[in-house]
């Protein structure tokens, strides 16, 4: 056992504080939360569009037949609260009354409260504790009341934590069982950049977490709310000092990266063999969610893509708009865009090369793709089923007038049916592939030597061990 190291109470239940994170849209399920919780550690579903089975066991395609993206996005929302449900069933099952059950909620997911509720509804006396991010999700502790489960707020910053508190959280304190810290420059998935941080220049994440422990003893937080550490946590004893550490408090860790290569996970081979290969530098903290928010995921050709998608992307003016500029072209659309002389060169190059269609973007800029790839962007925007509360791709809002109001934008790409795509078959080259910035070291620790997956007991003995 890691020196130092000693089981918590969390939820009426004595367990390891460590807890697997939750990975949306079907990269966590019942199989791998279910067995982190049998080996005594918290384990996370993702209830963010979960898989339902049919009655032979195999998932139920999510597909969207009907006219509307609010028919569609009312469809999402049975799928994913009937998905997350019989996910949490089969977790608490294999758990056999050990360690926990979270589930893992998106706030800036499309209906994410309904889910929530829907969920939580669904599986009472299962579910010890939610943990939320990816937004400011006030209404977290409201809902959790409600339903009488714990609740962990996921925060970049003791300034983001403090807000939540004063507005929400200090109304329901007994039900806050932790903090979640996810470093917005380590962690995969979504990540908490505020427009104070520099995403080239990542911040030593002690001074912040001792920062919240600061602001939470301010406001009158217990001491018995762990702060967890989420984000390039891979070896405990790399975090020696964070453990009984008075500055810092009472602490638990969170692994998000090191559960995909288990024999529980539920990614495909083809996905888990290509973290085995990961290189230092090749996770990309990137801006083209349609979120909004930065996310890291693997440097795949798919985002390799959306980077020179990006690069091919010139300002355009109306006429008499700007001096000095010209048209871009002599007929259709093209001659409607005035650019300058120096950006026209650049456009007739990009058109030289087959990215001949210029498609404008919010920011009064355009971008050229070639012909199939318009296609594709304009196809994926008219299928969208609002599974974001705003979406920067495809205008949705999943409120009010249903429109953010802004240009669809063709700088990003439908999210959820990538992840549908990768987390069921597909390829990552061809996908986002979310990891955090660690993942090199599969190929670099010798636990997974040979091709070695481990199953979760493995790992959870392995992490307990200190390495």
């Amino acid at each position: 056992m890691f020196k130092g190291l000693s089981p918590i109470q969390y939820a009426g239940r004595e367990v390891w504080p460590l807890i697997e994170g939750g990975k949306g849209v079907s990269a966590t399920n019942h199989a791998s939360s279910g067995a982190w919780a049998a080996a005594g550690g918290i384990g996370t579903v993702s209830a963010v569009n979960a898989d339902s089975y049919d009655d032979n066991g195999d998932p139920i395609p999510q597909v969207y037949p009907q006219a509307t993206r609010r028919e569609r996005h009312e469809q999402l929302i049975r799928y994913a609260i009937d998905g997350a449900s019989e996910q949490v069933r089969r977790a608490y099952e294999i758990s056999g009354g050990k360690g926990a059950i979270n589930i893992n909620v998106l706030w800036e997911m499309g209906g994410a409260q309904a889910v929530l509720e829907g969920v939580l509804e669904n599986t009472k006396g299962m579910v010890a504790g939610v943990t939320c991010g990816a937004g400011m999700p006030y209404k977290l502790a409201e809902i959790a009341a409600r339903h009488n489960v714990h609740y962990l707020p996921i925060i970049s910053s003791a300034r983001a934590f403090r807000a939540l508190w004063k507005r929400s959280y200090s109304k329901v304190p007994e039900l806050m069982a932790a903090v979640v810290y996810e470093d917005p420059w380590l962690a995969g998935g979504h990540n908490g950049l505020s427009n104070a941080e520099d995403p080239t220049k990542p911040e030593d994440p002690y001074p912040r977490v001792k920062a919240l422990r600061e602001t939470m003893r301010k406001e009158g937080v217990s001491e018995d709310t762990a702060i967890v550490m989420a984000g390039g946590v891979w070896c405990l004893s790399e975090w020696q000092d964070w453990i009984d550490n008075p500055d810092l408090g009472k602490i638990a860790f969170q692994f998000g990266t090191r559960p995909l290569l288990t024999k529980e996970s539920p990614i495909p081979d083809v996905w888990k063999n290509m973290l085995r290969t990961v290189e230092p530098g090749d996770v990309l903290l990137h801006k083209f969610s349609p979120t909004g928010f930065y996310s890291s995921a693997v440097k795949t050709p798919f985002l390799y893509d959306l980077m020179h998608r990006s690069e091919r992307q010139i300002p355009f003016f109306k006429r008499d708009e700007e001096e000095g500029t010209v048209p871009l072209g002599d007929e259709g659309k093209a001659k409607n865009f005035w650019v300058k002389p120096d950006d026209r060169q650049k456009a007739l190059g990009w058109i030289a090369e087959g990215h001949s269609e210029a498609l404008k973007t919010p920011d009064n800029t355009i971008v050229f793709v070639t012909p199939d790839s318009r296609d594709t962007i304009r196809k994926d925007q008219q299928d969208c089923m609002g599974c974001l509360s705003h979406c920067g791709f495809s205008s949705w809002k999943d409120h009010d007038d249903y429109t953010t109001g802004r240009l669809a934008d063709p700088r990003s790409f439908c999210i959820q049916k990538t992840l549908q795509d990768v987390a069921h078959g597909g390829h990552p080259d061809n996908n986002l592939a979310f990891a955090g910035h660690a993942a090199y070291r599969f190929k670099q620790d010798p636990f997974y030597s040979n091709n070695y997956t481990p199953t979760v007991k493995e790992l959870v003995e392995r992490i307990l061990s200190g390495d």
